[in-house]
């Protein structure tokens, strides 16, 4: 089945040093931009994290750090990569949790102004969880009925994701063709930040969703306890949370004058 698509999606994956979104780097990266026309183009580059590699990483993806000692920076790409998904709408395997938030960290470390508000979010592993529970290539191998070939290699993995979205499209009758049914049924909850530090609670007030503070207002909490704000800001949080809070601080902060 083709997907229904009203503007580009963008199909991500990720090879990574490690799985902390707020300190681990990119090594590799694949996007596949799917047009509404049906028209595939791809971007795919290995990136120098500029940190080593651990050992059990490259056990995992393959990568050393001599296979990336020449490669581009993030810097490098960043610009490039970020006008390639203009536009578009995200997908990815276990995006939701990982890529997308990892990648809009690699964003804000190199300052450059990517925007991840009003897009859509599909993901594939969420649908596969919801209906089979299973993994990457169990999925490629349930839903396509192929190995996959190169699995853990960000490409290899990429094309896999975007085969099997349209797989489950076809075996599932209940699921929609339409990239904005399908980000709503690829979310858990309805987070403000990508760690779901921060969500929107059922009047679309962005409330805590960890600590002493859950499920209180992140407005409310600020006016009446305002270092809390700089424990978070001074705190290991992704860099894209304390963009979120500094966004609603300074919200709060006009409404008050």
């Amino acid at each position: 089945m083709n997907l229904n698509l009203k503007r580009p999606l963008a199909f991500i994956d990720l090879e990574t040093t490690g799985i902390n979104v707020s300190a681990d780097r990119i090594v590799e990266l694949s996007v596949l931009k799917i047009s509404p026309n049906g028209k595939e183009e791809w971007m795919s580059t290995r990136i120098n994290p500029g940190i080593p590699i651990p050992p059990k990483t490259t056990a995992i993806h393959g990568i050393k750090d001599e296979d990336v000692a020449n490669s581009p920076t993030f810097k490098e790409v960043a610009r490039n990569l970020a006008a390639f998904l203009e536009g578009c709408d995200l997908a990815g395997y276990n995006a939701i949790k990982f890529d997308i938030p990892l990648l809009a960290e690699e964003f804000l470390r190199v300052n450059v102004d990517f925007s991840f508000i009003k897009r859509r979010y599909v993901d594939v592993q969420v649908i596969f969880h919801k209906k089979e529970q299973r993994t990457l290539s169990a999925a490629y191998l349930f839903y396509c009925k192929k190995d996959l070939e190169g699995a853990h290699g960000s490409k290899a993995d990429t094309a896999a994701t975007f085969e099997i979205l349209k797989s489950q499209l076809d075996r599932y009758t209940d699921l929609e063709n339409d990239v904005e049914k399908l980000a709503d049924y690829s979310s858990f909850n309805s987070n403000v930040d990508f760690a779901g530090r921060i969500i929107l609670d059922e009047n679309g007030v962005a409330v805590f969703n960890f600590g002493k503070h859950k499920g209180k207002s992140v407005e409310v909490v600020f006016a009446q306890e305002p270092a809390y704000y700089s424990w978070m800001m001074n705190g290991d949080f992704p860099l894209y949370t304390k963009k979120v809070l500094t966004e609603i601080k300074l919200r709060s902060f006009g409404k008050s004058q």
